[in-house]
């Protein structure tokens, strides 16, 4: 791809030797041209430090310097483009956003924004606004995959009954595990040689397993995942979350327990189940079958008087009047009042409070006193409860998640591995 004139220029003047800042101050170098953007010497140093610190803090073992280098100059290449798309998509996150993110963030780990964003900066040695900034480009990211990828996934109804009804998804649906891996990575076509290279390494790794080495050290050290630098931890997923064959061979490991190796589209991977939990038992709801009458003040009927006209028709019902029959003649919600007020089963955390209040306190078959809501005047009656167990619904929402999330993953690592192979790239000496 032809770089632009304007970035050809800018890329001049920053090598320029003549410059009166170079003389100021030591001069910053390009590491890496990717399409229409820089990568300067200063970021991906920043970057490996900070890697590093990560490391560091876990009591890792530092992995062989080539190799780290090479993963952060791949993230870094990944990075710049999704940010790259994010600028030609008008994608922005704004400081009010921001700050929304990390007070939600903080609030999950229990801290205040402050407190959160200190914890991090001390953990990877960066500033204050350097974290920010992370946090920024990591919602960009976030932003920019939903768009391109998450977006296309599509799931049909049919797909999650089929999953609900294997045995397989009646499985996956009912355990949580917390897992990590490590990749092995391997071209599109691969040649003999690169396989044998791909199987001599995850050799090693097994090798060094069995002598009692650390899962999540080896992950640092030899993964080409995105997660490798967190020791290749992915996680909780569901195995419905997980591409075949993984999705299987977890569902057969106990914690603690590493997969045979598994060979996929990118490489090699080596997944470790570090914890297991059981699902949810079925989940029961309240449900109430009830019937109302709604009267609406208007420009015609002052409030006042539709509180009297309330008032006569709970008298009417009191009575002995039909209250489907007077439902259809007065009330004012469409929705109800053809079917004689009838609103069928709810859940009393749809309806707003004054309803829920005064429904929650009327007897089965009884009448509740005229009352006011935000929408006008209601008289209620309330003819049945029911506690149903939501699980199934639960479960079918979380097929679709699970579903989707497997689709998404699948699509996510082509979709990076397409932008990546379409892209310029201009490796200097970082």
């Amino acid at each position: 791809m032809a770089i632009n004139p304007i970035k050809s220029l800018c890329l001049a003047l920053l090598l320029a030797t003549g410059s009166s800042i170079a003389a100021e101050q030591p001069l910053d170098r390009i590491a890496v041209i990717v399409d229409d953007g820089i990568i300067m010497h200063s970021q991906y140093a920043k970057r490996l430090d900070e890697v590093r610190n990560t490391i560091a803090r876990r009591s890792g073992e530092q992995p062989p310097e080539d190799e780290l280098r090479q993963q952060v100059l791949d993230r870094l290449i990944l990075d710049e483009l999704q940010m790259q798309i994010a600028e030609r998509s008008g994608i922005r996150i704004s400081d009010e956003e921001l700050n929304d993110t990390i007070q939600t963030l903080a609030e999950r780990n229990g801290a205040s924004p402050q407190q959160f964003l200190q914890s991090l900066a001390e953990a990877g040695g960066m500033s204050l606004q350097s974290v920010r900034e992370q946090i920024r480009q990591e919602v960009t990211i976030n932003r920019v995959r939903q768009y391109r990828v998450s977006e296309q996934v599509q799931v049909t109804e049919q797909e999650v009954k089929n999953f609900l009804n294997s045995a397989l998804g009646q499985m996956q649906l009912a355990d949580d595990y917390h897992l990590a891996n490590i990749l092995i990575p391997l071209p599109d076509s691969p040649t003999a040689d690169e396989i044998d290279q791909a199987q001599a390494r995850v050799n090693e790794v097994l090798q060094r397993l069995q002598k009692g080495e650390d899962f999540q050290q080896l992950a640092v050290r030899f993964s080409a995942s995105e997660n490798a630098f967190d020791g290749g931890d992915m996680g909780w997923r569901k195995a419905a979350q997980l591409p075949p064959p993984f999705d299987s061979a977890v569902a057969q490991m106990q914690p603690g327990e590493v997969s045979k190796p598994i060979r996929t589209a990118g490489g090699i991977i080596l997944l470790k189940l570090l914890d297991k939990e059981g699902a949810d038992d079925a989940s029961y709801s309240e449900e109430v079958r009830v019937r109302h009458i709604l009267l609406k003040p208007s420009e015609i009927r002052t409030a006042e008087a539709t509180e009297q006209l309330a008032q006569r028709i709970y008298q009417r019902l009191k009575n002995g009047e039909d209250f489907a029959a007077l439902a259809r003649q007065f009330s004012e919600d469409p929705g109800s009042a053809r079917n004689g007020g009838e609103l069928n089963w709810v859940s009393p955390d749809s309806l707003v409070p004054a309803f829920r209040e005064t429904m929650a306190q009327t007897a089965i078959g009884e009448l509740s006193q005229p009352f006011a809501s935000q929408f006008g005047w209601h008289v209620l009656q309330v003819l049945d409860r029911r506690f149903s167990d939501s699980s199934l619904e639960q479960r079918e929402q979380q097929a679709l998640n699970l579903l989707h999330n497997r689709k998404y993953e699948e699509e996510l690592q082509l979709w990076l591995r397409e932008i990546r192979d379409e892209a310029y790239v201009e490796i200097k000496e970082p």
